[in-house]
């Protein structure tokens, strides 16, 4: 990531809560990657290596069930397979050109034990997943 890591992940609603030191913690880890519209991002039984932070551009996370929910700026996908450490459970694909954030497995589970209000910017939005309204 660039000279201005920090703040450009403190503009992400995920990272808002984490301190200076924290965010450069993420920044040495994190990887910043672009894919274009189509690009399929996670695929459904495949297993989960890293979570992912879309800074620009929307992904369709479709589900088994047929639906589709989109994703855009500061929202986050991957999640799901490493807090329980199984394969994924839908198909996200880039709707349009995007970038992202990834953090791999092991990154994303120190980053929460040095930086818990991560998991707590979480909950919220896995609990609305839980029940269904991605």
């Amino acid at each position: 990531m660039g000279t201005t890591a920090v703040e450009h992940l403190k503009a992400l609603p995920l990272f808002a809560g984490v301190s200076d030191d924290g965010l450069a913690r993420v920044a040495a880890v994190a990887t910043e990657f672009e894919a274009p519209a189509g690009r399929v991002l996670a695929e459904i039984g495949q297993p989960g290596n890293g979570m992912f932070v879309v800074e620009e551009g929307e992904v369709a996370v479709e589900l088994p069930s047929g639906g589709e929910a989109v994703l855009g700026h500061g929202e986050f996908f991957g999640e799901m397979a490493l807090l329980i450490d199984e394969p994924h459970s839908a198909r996200v694909r880039a709707k349009t050109d995007v970038r992202c954030i990834a953090l791999s497995r092991r990154d994303f589970s120190a980053l929460l034990d040095e930086e818990p209000r991560v998991a707590v910017a979480m909950l919220p939005v896995l609990a609305r997943r839980l029940r269904g309204a991605i």
